[in-house]
């Protein structure tokens, strides 16, 4: 009840000793992403920070459909790409920022560092999916409890 999760992220690292800290963020919270480099950089640690759509592979080569067709080439997420350069920049310990249901799971498999999660994605209720459970509204309307 004393420290926000930021802070206790930062106290974990820095009691385990851990100096090279990695971000593995979603495009949507890059900003987000910026400010969290800021505090972790001003607290000391080395920062490697690395976007979803890191190595840029087109959908058109896994035959997905484009969702932005004013955009010359739209890229992929690459979780597995993200933990892999982490990995090669010899990451401590990785944050999560904001990873897709599953390319977070990706992401935690194949990183060598151990992870934790910051924010998960949850668009409808500004990235707080604890808020459903809170909800009497999504209880009765959504997940079918009598209130």
């Amino acid at each position: 009840m004393e420290y926000s999760r930021v802070e206790e992220v930062m106290s974990y690292a820095e009691k385990l000793g851990f100096r090279r800290l990695g971000i593995a963020f979603c495009i949507g919270l890059r900003e987000e992403a910026r400010l969290l480099d800021e505090i972790f950089e001003k607290r000391g640690f080395e920062v490697y920070s690395v976007c979803c759509k890191a190595c840029g592979i087109p959908k058109s080569e896994m035959d997905l459909m484009r969702l932005h067709m004013e955009m010359e080439q739209e890229s992929i997420c690459n979780p597995i790409g993200q933990a892999k350069i982490l990995s090669e920049s010899h990451t401590d310990l990785n944050v999560i920022l904001g990873l897709c249901v599953g390319h977070d799971i990706q992401f935690s498999k194949y990183s060598e560092a151990p992870v934790t999660t910051l924010i998960v994605k949850d668009r409808v209720l500004a990235h707080n999916p604890a808020g459903a459970l809170y909800s009497s509204y999504y209880r009765k309307n959504r997940f079918g409890f009598d209130e």
